[in-house]
């Protein structure tokens, strides 16, 4: 099963673009953030026209979570659990064959000083609590999507001036760990050890052309389908395309139990 997670930055905007992407690759599971539409508003019959069933939280202009896949979703679970008054569209779960998969777009947590950077950590306390559940669980799943996190400086271009950034600053680096720690594989260095490969660059300075970029895009997955894991990339093809979004898609393969 080949799961992929990509930050759209709008799927109106990059539809275009996404069902390329899809009709070329063909993933099993495509988890997408930052899709900037209320449920529905999104393009959903683009997608099954190729194939795809959806399942989607929205907000109008901002966040938004989705999770396209060839097989109907079971089980879905929309909102990350730990906090009934959040409405902000973040976090999808779903079932397809024996995996379980999440689509994730964690708090950015800019600017530091403000409110958004405590509720970036609070956010991330629920999501270690859930990763705990599913462990529980046994299951083989895949937490995939925008965690907004540079794990390392290996993973951001410019460590010293990125270093008090909400992706960057240690409490948040520590947060991951806890999650990362509690027994999950990050797919993508179980094949990549290299320094300074990145999964967004911005539109501003020439981020793209100089390759001044972040890796901010993980799946991590739990013991049963690490266990199973059969490659992982990133695929940087969709981010020199016109109109790209500022992400590019990571993907990884899971083989059969």
């Amino acid at each position: 099963m080949r799961i992929a997670t990509w930050n759209v930055n709008s799927i109106k905007a990059r539809l275009p673009n996404v069902l390329e992407w899809i009709a070329k690759t063909s993933p099993d599971v495509l988890c997408l953030q930052e899709t900037k539409c209320q449920a529905h508003d999104f393009p959903a019959l683009e997608f099954q026209s190729l194939g795809y069933q959806v399942e989607v939280i929205g907000q109008k202009s901002y966040n938004g979570v989705a999770i396209l896949s060839k097989e109907k979703a079971r089980d879905v679970m929309a909102g990350l659990p730990g906090d009934d008054l959040d409405e902000q569209a973040r976090y999808i779960e779903a079932t397809f064959g024996d995996i379980r998969v999440a689509s994730i777009y964690l708090p950015n947590g800019n600017p530091v000083g403000t409110e958004k950077y405590p509720y970036k950590l609070r956010w991330m306390e629920r999501l270690r609590l859930r990763t705990l559940d599913l462990l529980a669980s046994e299951q083989a799943f895949v937490l995939a999507g925008d965690y907004n996190i540079c794990p390392t400086d290996d993973d951001v271009y410019d460590p010293v001036g990125w270093r008090e950034d909400a992706l960057c600053r240690q409490e948040s680096r520590d947060a991951f760990r806890s999650i990362v720690h509690l027994g999950l594989t990050d797919a993508f260095r179980v094949f990549h050890a290299e320094p300074h490969l990145y999964s967004f660059w911005d539109y501003q300075a020439g981020a793209w052309p100089k390759d001044n970029g972040l890796r901010i895009d993980h799946l991590l997955l739990s013991p049963q389908a690490a266990d199973r894991l059969m490659g992982a990339e990133i695929d940087k093809g969709p981010r020199g395309q016109e109109r790209a979004s500022d992400h590019t898609p990571v993907w990884c393969e899971i083989g059969p139990a």
